[in-house]
């Protein structure tokens, strides 16, 4: 890991109560093994770890956001919704029409409502349209994926490094760190080929390093959609030479994200961006170093991942039922 650690964020306890206490006054009441396995998945760390110097108030909301997809995530990849592609169109239908103002109903859309709430109603359009764009992308990615196992398909790596780069989930939390760093980017500035190569290399490094660290647990769910299984499958390699060259493309992605952040500065200067446009996009810069580093840090220190046979001894039994038909 060539970036260096930023260290963590002081109020880790207290945006940790406060989630548990989030979770609670939703109405989001979680099975005794689904309570266990939110607490090894830590939420709270990982985005103490991404958002260092976030306010407590910022901290606190991102976190909720965490939790909230940690549950939508454990439904769909463990649950039965995402293995009926029918229940599942219908789940995602409902969140995303919940995302775009329709009425809440039942906990989980009550908890989205809320959370968007909060979130959105001080952005600019330009933001908001971004962060919509990057949320319905997430969540109909389990669509997708339930359509696939229902149809036997597994998806080539070319194929499967488009998908992943939306459903491991990290466009939205980039689109929130603008609002911890105080920053709005203009449309020109997302539009930019270096910056968006920087968030593609930034979403690519999370997502393989997360599929390399749940393979184990994946694999004991017969869950096909993981880079190492598919660098398996399309190599007739062991598992170790797999997870071997998935560590060394994680280097290589690495890689592109320092050059995506030389590159970017050269179109900064290119563009004749404005001085208050530039300040933001080096602030993007500046920080998803310490973001990606974040990433890599929690995935090596949450039993979610650390322990795969505790949290998959109780991933069957975890399912809360929240998108059941």
């Amino acid at each position: 890991m060539p970036f260096a650690s930023t260290g963590c964020n002081p109020g880790l306890d207290k945006t940790r109560e406060a989630a548990w206490e989030w979770a609670e006054a939703e109405g989001l009441i979680l099975s005794v093994p689904a309570r266990r396995k939110m607490i090894r998945t830590r939420p709270e760390l990982w985005i103490s770890l991404i958002f260092p110097k976030a306010s407590q108030d910022h901290l606190d909301l991102f976190c909720q956001w965490l939790f909230w997809a940690f549950l939508v995530d454990d439904e769909f990849d463990d649950g039965p919704a995402g293995r009926d592609p029918l229940m599942c169109e219908a789940a995602i239908t409902r969140l995303v029409d919940v995302f775009d103002g329709a009425e809440p109903h039942g906990p989980m859309e009550r908890a989205l409502a809320g959370l968007r709430d909060r979130t959105c109603g001080d952005r600019s359009p330009q933001w908001n349209r971004q962060f919509r764009r990057d949320t319905a992308a997430w969540l109909w990615t389990y669509y997708a994926e339930a359509v696939e196992r229902a149809a036997g398909q597994v998806p080539s790596r070319v194929e499967f490094v488009k998908h992943r780069r939306d459903s491991v989930a990290m466009q939205p939390f980039l689109d929130l760190h603008e609002i911890t760093a105080g920053i709005d980017l203009p449309d020109s500035a997302r539009s930019l080929p270096a910056y968006i190569a920087l968030r593609n290399a930034v979403t690519d490094h999370s997502g393989l390093c997360n599929d390399i660290c749940s393979f184990e647990k994946e694999a004991a769910l017969g869950y096909e959609h993981n880079a190492v299984r598919l660098i398996q499958r399309d190599r007739g390699s062991t598992l170790q030479e797999a997870v071997d060259e998935a560590g060394i493309q994680l280097a290589r992605i690495a890689e592109r994200v320092v050059r995506a952040e030389k590159e970017l500065i050269e179109e900064i200067e290119a563009a004749g961006i404005s001085a208050s446009t530039r300040a933001a996009l080096e602030r993007c810069v500046q920080d998803y170093r310490g973001l990606v580093r974040g990433d890599f840090d929690y995935h090596a220190r949450a039993e979610r991942y650390t322990r795969p046979d505790l949290v998959e001894r109780e991933a069957r039994n975890s399912m809360s039922g929240y998108f059941a038909a």
